[in-house]
């Protein structure tokens, strides 16, 4: 989601707030800007689009100071236009946000009853008015901010900077991740460390309802009750060069590149070099004797909890209930009394998934937390980390993140199969094995790209595809239509093979492209069967199969050969080639590939 990047410092800030929010273009964002104190006035120069477009306005409107705030931002309340972007002054403020105001309409009309008058369609403009009418009736600076923060209602990361206080920056969260960084004489604010990564590592996270005062070189925290609080130092580990492509075209496709070694370092972070065996004791896991587990997770995240959910099943006999996060709280779920709920995140800051672990915590449940950034807020605040080591994923649509996140369900499964006596010593061992194989197979199964290639282009001309898989690749088949909506901008939809003749087979004419993901298992013919019945109404199948699905499949359908595995291994190897033909299409369509319109890398509200 947005971007915040904040310096109280003692040397010029304009190029470094710029190259901070470089860092973050990751996320998404549609509009970028930056607001100094110079000459005891706040300056601003903002601008839509990309951030080159600021560096241009920057050009022709030069400021600069030793305090700034910087932002990009993603449009949730207004147009995404230069007027609407961050940073928003009244009077001597300005302040950047991240998130939704919820209440923001009651306290615009009231400051508006009150004389002040809005220029921009956010709700993010009436924080900078509800500060200055604090301070306009006598309030200091640290007063007005907190009686500001504690007048505001929904999800909030917000910094702010004073014209009359310029060596200060003022900073909160509710429900959106911020990051403090230190250094001798300068202090920093972030909305994650790798923002922050340029200028320091020792990085102090703000939790839930915390707000700080940095000035240089120092840092005052707060607690949500105004209680000054002691938050841990930590040495981050984001790098501090900015990730380039690496002679790729995209981001998309460097990430894409990268899985042999992305899901090897996964896996070996779970499985022990020296025998084989789990790097960590089963029991650790809590589930020997659980009764269900809850996987919950947003988008590609839930996709690979549903994936998963046919492993703990299959091998641990565990029943697993999956939800889509922003769902979860609001259906009121019966929650396990013996069991745990299982959290998926790249990033370890989605709202969705974020406030479902809360309120299962709140309820005693046991949370497990799969994340990909170690100092997240769903890794610092879940019972159990399971990490995923991908590494840094620019991308909007994630591509390793998903199968390192695969990677580690899989172990799991495994190691809590084996905690409940389900998988003896050598069947663990043959699985394990199997796994281990993964990074070779994904190498492999790259050869098919010149194919897939073709097909992409033959996608181009179609406005409607389907996507379908049984049994474990059912939510391959989801995840793939996924990637090409996102990406190219085709609508696209997975649906379950076994389902199309319950209404999806009326969609069937001639040419329409389908694509099925089904390597050989003991579904494979009624998959097969599926098949045929389209191929007859006119369908143009292409099926991503091993060798013997191939066999199997006959000459009416499309092949496209992926190596023969294990069942354990079949859906992290297959989700390859379906990131490859969501890729070549959105290439030949010419979209932004990594950073597709109207989405978000980090999704920070609700």
């Amino acid at each position: 989601m947005c971007g915040i990047v904040g310096i109280a410092g003692r040397n010029p800030v304009t190029d470094r707030l710029v190259d901070g929010l470089r860092r973050l273009e990751y996320r998404g964002y549609d509009s970028a800007g930056i607001a100094v104190i110079q000459d005891g006035a706040v300056q601003r120069c903002r601008a839509e689009g990309k951030i080159r477009n600021l560096d241009k306005a920057l050009q022709g409107n030069p400021i600069d100071g030793h305090t700034g705030i910087a932002h990009t931002r993603w449009a949730t309340h207004g147009r995404p236009t230069t007027d609407n972007a961050h940073p928003h002054t009244a009077g001597p403020v300005a302040i950047v946000h991240n998130g939704i105001i919820e209440n923001f309409k009651e306290l615009r009309d009231a400051l508006s009853a009150k004389g002040h008058v809005f220029v921009t369609e956010t709700d993010s403009e009436v924080i900078a008015h509800l500060i200055d009418s604090y301070l306009q009736a006598g309030h200091s600076h640290k007063d007005a901010f907190a009686e500001t923060i504690a007048k505001l209602r929904g999800a909030y990361g917000l910094a702010a900077v004073f014209a009359d206080a310029p060596d200060t920056v003022m900073a909160a969260r509710k429900g959106s991740p911020l990051a403090v960084g230190l250094a001798e004489d300068e202090t920093f604010i972030g909305s994650d460390s790798i923002a922050l990564a340029l200028f320091t590592r020792q990085i102090v996270y703000l939790e839930e309802g915390d707000w700080c005062i940095a000035t240089p070189g120092d840092v005052r925290i707060f607690d949500a009750s105004g209680t000054p609080a002691n938050r841990e130092v930590v040495i981050s580990t984001a790098a501090a060069e900015l990730v380039d492509k690496a002679g790729c075209r995209h981001f998309m496709e460097k990430e894409i590149r990268e899985q042999p070694e992305s899901v090897g370092r996964t896996l070996a972070h779970y499985i022990s070099s020296a025998d084989g065996g789990f790097s960590f004791e089963p029991g650790e896991l809590g589930l020997s004797k659980a009764d269900r587990l809850l996987s919950i997770g947003c988008g590609t995240a839930f996709y690979a909890g549903a994936t998963a959910k046919y492993w703990f099943e299959r091998y641990a006999g565990l029943a697993v209930e999956i939800d889509i996060a922003s769902e979860f709280r609001y259906r009121h779920p019966v929650l396990p009394q013996d069991g745990a709920a299982i959290f998926i995140s790249q990033s370890g800051e989605t709202a969705d998934t974020l406030a479902a672990l809360r309120h299962c915590k709140q309820n005693d449940v046991r949370t497990i937390g799969v994340v990909n950034v170690p100092e997240s807020s769903i890794a610092r605040e879940a019972d159990l980390l399971l990490r995923t080591l991908a590494g840094p994923e620019i991308g909007v649509a994630s591509t390793k993140a998903f199968t390192a996140q695969l990677s580690a369900l899989a172990c799991v499964a495994l190691a809590t199969a084996a905690s409940r006596g389900r998988l003896n010593e050598e069947e663990a061992a043959a699985k394990i094995q199997a796994l281990l194989e993964v990074p070779r197979l994904i190498n492999e199964v790259m050869a098919v790209e010149p194919q897939i290639e073709e097909l992409a282009r033959s996608l181009t001309h179609h406005g409607d595809v389907l996507y379908l898989g049984r049994g474990q690749f059912f939510p391959l088949a989801l995840e793939g239509a996924l990637k090409l909506k996102e990406l190219a901008y085709i609508h696209a939809e997975g649906y379950a093979a076994g389902e199309l003749k319950h209404g999806p087979i009326a969609l069937i004419e001639d040419g329409t492209p389908v694509i099925a993901i089904a390597p050989w298992d003991e579904l494979f013919e009624k998959t097969n069967s599926n098949l045929q019945e389209i191929t007859a109404r006119g369908a143009d199948v292409t099926l991503f199969t091993d060798r013997k699905g191939a066999a199997e499949a006959g000459d009416n359908v499309r092949t496209i050969i992926i190596p023969d595995c294990d069942p354990i291994a079949q859906a992290i190897v297959a989700a390859i080639p379906i990131q490859l033909l969501a890729y070549h299409t959105a290439v030949f369509m010419g979209t932004d590939v990594d950073q597709p319109r109207n989405l978000a890398k980090s999704v920070t509200v609700e």
